[in-house]
C-alpha cells in the first residue's frame, strides 16, 4: 500500500486544528487516517460516515455513505469496543437507505447479514412485507423465547400477527393470549392502561371471529365491555402518557384481510408492528389513498353502500398510518372518519356485521380520544348486534 504522506499530514492538521470542521471534512480526514491506522481511525470513520448520512437529504448519497460505513464497520477487529454496536448501526442504516430506493433484493441481503450478526428485527420486517409470514414468525418466536428484546410486547404482537398471516390461527391465539394475560396482570396492578386492555381484548375477539370461534369472540367482547363500563364510570385510575401507538397498530392490523396479499413482487406493510416499515412499502401503501378516494366516490354515486363502507375503512386505516400516534388535535382529525363509517353502515340496516364493525372501530377510537362514555355506548350496541341471535 502506497501512503500519501502529504494527505496524512493534512488530515492530522485538520483534526488538531481549533476551527470548526464540517462532517464532510471529518469523513475525508478519517478515510485517509484509517488507511494507515485502521484500529484507531476505522471506528471514527464509521461514526463520521453515519453522521454525514443523517445530515444528507439525497437518497442516492445515503446508499453510498452507508455502504462505505458498513464496509468500514466490518473491518473493525473482532473484540474491539462497540464493534457490534457500530456494525448494527451501519448495516441498519444501509438497509434502510436501500429500501428507500426500492432496492429490495440488496436490502434483504443486508437484513440477512444483520440477522446473522444477531439483529433479526429488520429481516423479520422484510419477510412479513413479502408475505413470508411463517419464516417471520420463526424469527419472532426465537426473539420472544430469548427474552432479550427491548420491546418484548411489540415482538409478541408481531409474532401473533405473523402466525395469523401464516394461517397458524391456534398458535396465533396462544401467542396473543400471553399478551392479554400480561396486560390483565399489569392493569390489576395499575401498571398499564385500561385502554390498552380494551384494545387488546377487542383485537382478540376479532381474531376468534375470523376463524369461526363465536364463543371465544363473545367472551373477549364481554371482557372488553366490562373494562369499558369501568372506564365510563370512573375513568383511568392513573394518567398515562401517549399510548396511541397501541390503538394505531391494532386498528391497522385489523384491516390486513381487506388489502391485497403480500408477495416478494408486491410487498405490503408488516401489519402487527408500527416500527420501521420499509420506506418504499409505507409510501406505496399511503399512495393507494388517492385511488381509494376515487373508488369511494364512484361507489357513492352508484349507491353501492356495503362496498363503500369497506373502502372508507381502508381510507381510515391509511389516515391512522399517517397520523394515528400524534396526539395534537387527535379527536378533531379522526372523528370524521369514524362518524362517516357508522353513518354509512347504518344505511345498510340488513348488514349487522358491517354496522357492528363500524361501531367497534368508533368505540376504540373514542377510547383513544379518552372519551369513554360514547365508547361504551357504541361498543354495547355492537355487542348487542353481534351476540344476539
Amino acid at each position: 500500500m502506497t501512503i500519501d504522506h502529504d494527505a496524512v499530514l493534512r488530515a492530522r492538521v485538520l483534526l488538531l486544528g481549533s476551527g470548526r470542521r464540517s462532517r464532510a471534512e471529518l469523513v475525508d480526514a478519517y478515510r485517509v487516517l484509517a488507511e494507515v491506522n485502521p484500529k484507531a481511525y476505522g471506528p471514527k470513520l464509521v461514526d463520521a460516515l453515519l453522521s454525514l448520512h443523517y445530515q444528507s437529504r439525497n437518497p442516492e448519497m445515503d446508499v453510498t455513505l452507508t455502504a462505505e460505513a458498513a464496509r468500514a464497520a466490518r473491518e473493525i477487529e473482532v473484540g474491539e469496543p462497540k464493534r457490534t454496536e457500530r456494525l448494527y448501526r451501519a448495516l441498519n442504516a444501509h438497509q434502510v437507505s436501500l429500501f428507500a430506493l426500492g432496492r429490495r433484493a440488496e436490502g434483504r441481503a443486508v437484513c440477512e447479514e444483520l440477522a446473522g450478526a444477531g439483529l433479526s428485527d429488520p429481516l423479520t420486517r422484510v419477510l412479513a412485507e413479502e408475505g413470508r409470514f411463517a419464516e417471520a414468525a420463526e424469527l419472532d418466536e426465537a426473539a420472544v423465547r430469548d427474552g432479550g428484546s427491548d420491546h418484548l410486547f411489540w415482538t409478541r404482537l408481531r409474532w401473533a400477527a405473523n402466525l395469523e398471516g401464516a394461517g397458524q390461527h391456534d398458535a396465533a391465539a396462544v401467542a396473543f393470549r400471553e399478551i392479554l394475560a400480561e396486560t390483565r396482570r399489569k392493569a390489576a396492578e395499575q401498571d398499564t392502561s385500561l385502554a390498552i386492555l380494551t384494545w387488546e381484548s377487542v383485537h382478540f375477539s376479532r381474531m376468534r371471529d375470523a376463524v369461526g370461534d363465536g364463543a371465544g369472540a363473545a367472551a373477549a367482547r364481554r371482557e372488553a365491555l366490562g373494562v369499558l363500563e369501568e372506564l365510563a364510570s370512573t375513568g383511568e385510575p392513573k394518567n398515562w402518557s401517549c399510548i396511541l401507538g397501541w390503538w394505531k397498530t391494532l386498528f391497522v392490523l385489523s384491516g390486513r384481510a381487506a388489502e391485497p396479499a403480500a408477495s416478494p413482487e408486491s410487498p405490503m406493510p408488516p401489519f402487527g408492528t408500527d416500527h420501521e416499515w420499509s420506506r418504499d412499502v409505507r409510501e406505496g401503501f399511503l399512495g393507494m389513498s388517492a385511488g381509494l378516494e376515487a373508488e369511494a366516490a364512484a361507489l357513492r354515486g352508484a349507491h353501492r353502500l356495503p362496498e363503500l363502507v369497506d373502502v372508507q375503512r381502508r381510507i381510515s386505516i391509511r389516515a391512522a398510518v399517517r397520523d394515528g400516534d400524534r396526539p395534537y388535535l387527535f379527536e378533531e382529525r379522526f372523528a370524521p372518519y369514524f362518524d362517516e363509517g357508522v353513518t354509512l353502515a347504518r344505511r345498510t340496516p340488513d348488514d349487522r356485521a358491517r354496522l357492528a364493525r363500524a361501531l367497534v372501530d368508533r368505540s376504540m377510537f373514542f377510547v383513544a380520544a379518552r372519551t369513554f362514555e360514547p365508547a361504551h355506548a357504541d361498543f354495547a350496541e355492537a355487542v348487542g348486534l353481534l351476540d344476539t341471535p
